[in-house]
């Protein structure tokens, strides 16, 4: 085996900035459909989607990209993480076209879950060859950018879309992404080594079958639970009984491999496990949080998807403060004081919600988004960088693997448990205001306040309409305590897991980590020979 060359810094940033742009793909592309929702559930100018076919349209994209992700850290460790980072860029481009000429919602949800593939291939080896680049503080505060990337992508993702769909077509929010696309790949090819573990872990065709099927069967019933308005329904409680056994088990077979691809037992260090489980729930409060505030301003207040856009882009300038400034704060009082204050800021702006009317004044939103935002951008770096360094360099693209799987699995659990408690508040209160209308009727103003408002207006009933708005704001006002009560478990798991003297001692690790190279353990690596000379 060799040791990788040092990187001069110029070419390290400029690695940093291609890794960036990935990342900023991803959450440019989330947002960006987060503010087309409201458009796809119109009869009009949408697909007519019902609120289960918004899930999915958004699940199908989580779910996939959560059950691969530990499949690319393999492929990454096996075949070298830049062929995998380029190859999940060119099929995330190709389904993005896909996804924007779909002729129905189900090739809407088709070409979202080929999408999820592509995001599957690009995160880990994003992680893993930041990794591999960077060592000591250098690292640190590398990971604490991809915040920064984070807050750029929430930031443009809605004024994008909002432009858009006021000029084009729905479609056109997706082909954005092409050019995003082709910047990334023309600098992957020119600057980033192949980094490779020296160690190629096995595929792991049962642990997939396993994981795809568990979060799938789980994600159904859930979502099913929204759809009839009940939790007792045979095929509502069935199959969430079915995917958490199929969970337990694919844990258990992943636990007892010599070579995992998602390896648990890396849960089972205090830090690594604990800040998992705590950016798990936060995600899935993120996720849930974003899928009501999309109705609440386009559906309930009127606003056009570029207003929308702007009301919420105060969010993402706190996310991109957050993340430099989180860096900042733990180099000095450490993680836990820094961390766990935040993320409990982060769910009282969450829960805030629950206050906010039909009328309320939008400069209270600016307000909570901004405070939101900058408590999530400290959050989300600072934990996520303690986390990688708790981990070996030849385990970068498993734990990198781990880490965004357990995110992307609270992202489907968020959108699954989000849009449900929504839909069943929701039908419940509307249930008093369609007694009169006929059955068929009655079950469509039942179905989303969406579909409730052209229904209404055909039948000439605007009180029916303001019926399905009060009901919709009831729904919000509920799921937002949910999202906090999630928020503040996620906090105090993080006050429990993360010890003061844990965070030094690996403070000191990374400083040690930042020698001269004389005077460091060799690192075990290895890069493709093509690489090697560059």
């Amino acid at each position: 085996m060799t040791t990788p060359p040092t990187l001069p810094i110029a070419r390290q940033r400029m690695i940093l900035a291609v890794l960036l742009l990935s990342s900023v793909l991803i959450w440019l592309d989330n947002t960006i459909l987060g503010t087309a929702l409201e458009t796809l559930a119109d009869p009009v100018h949408g697909l007519g989607a019902n609120p289960a076919e918004l899930q999915w349209a958004t699940g199908s994209y989580t779910l996939i990209f959560a059950a691969l992700m530990f499949t690319a850290g393999a492929l990454g460790d096996r075949f070298g993480h830049r062929t995998v980072l380029a190859t999940g860029l060119a099929l995330f481009a190709a389904s993005s076209v896909w996804a924007a000429y779909a002729g129905d919602v189900g090739q809407l949800i088709a070409a979202r879950a080929a999408m999820g593939v592509g995001s599957a291939l690009i995160m880990p080896p994003t992680m893993a060859i930041v990794t591999w680049t960077f060592t000591g503080p250098a690292r640190a505060a590398a990971i604490g950018l991809f915040s920064t990337s984070a807050g750029i992508g929430l930031a443009a993702g809605p004024l994008l879309a909002g432009l858009l769909l006021d000029h084009f077509w729905w479609g056109s929010v997706f082909l954005v992404n092409l050019p995003v696309v082709a910047v990334a790949l023309a600098g992957i090819a020119a600057l980033v080594p192949n980094f490779r573990s020296p160690t190629r872990r096995p595929l792991d065709p049962a642990g997939l079958a396993l994981s795809v099927s568990g979060l799938g069967a789980l994600a159904y019933g859930l979502i099913k639970a929204g759809q009839v308005a009940s939790w007792t329904p045979l095929d509502v409680w069935a199959p969430i009984v079915a995917g958490m056994v199929l969970l337990i088990v694919f844990v258990l077979v992943e636990s007892r491999s010599a070579q995992p691809s998602f390896d648990p037992r890396l849960l089972a260090e205090r830090t690594f496990g604990g800040g998992n489980a705590a950016l798990g729930l936060l995600f899935l409060a993120m996720t849930a949080v974003g899928f009501y505030g999309a109705f609440y301003l386009q559906g309930a207040r009127g606003f056009s998807p570029l207003e929308a856009g702007l009301a919420n882009a105060p969010a993402a300038l706190g996310v991109i403060v957050g993340g430099p400034l989180g860096i900042r704060l733990v180099r000095r009082f450490t993680l836990r004081p820094v961390a766990v204050p935040a993320l409990v800021t982060a769910a009282l702006a969450m829960g805030s919600f629950a206050l906010f009317g039909l009328d309320t004044p939008i400069i209270w939103n600016e307000i909570v988004v901004s405070i939101q935002g900058l408590a999530l951008g400290i959050v989300i770096g600072t934990v996520t960088a303690a986390l990688m360094s708790t981990l070996p360099l030849e385990r970068a693209g498993a734990g990198s693997a781990v880490t965004n799987t357990v995110r992307q699995t609270g992202s489907v659990l968020g959108i699954a448990i989000g849009g449900t408690i929504m839909s069943i508040v929701y039908s419940r209160a509307m249930a008093g205001s369609v007694q009169d209308l006929p059955p068929a009727v009655a079950d469509r103003m039942r179905e989303s306040a969406e579909l409730a408002r052209p229904t209404a207006a055909a039948l000439g009933r605007p009180d029916l309409a303001h019926a399905a708005d009060d009901a919709f704001v009831h729904a919000l006002h509920v799921g937002a305590l949910w999202v906090m009560a999630f928020t503040l478990v996620a906090a105090a798991v993080l006050a429990i897991t993360l010890s003061p003297s844990g965070i030094r001692s690996q403070s000191a690790s990374s400083a040690a980590d930042s020698l001269p190279a004389s005077e460091q353990p060799r690192r075990k690596s290895v890069m493709t020979s093509s690489s090697a000379g560059e």
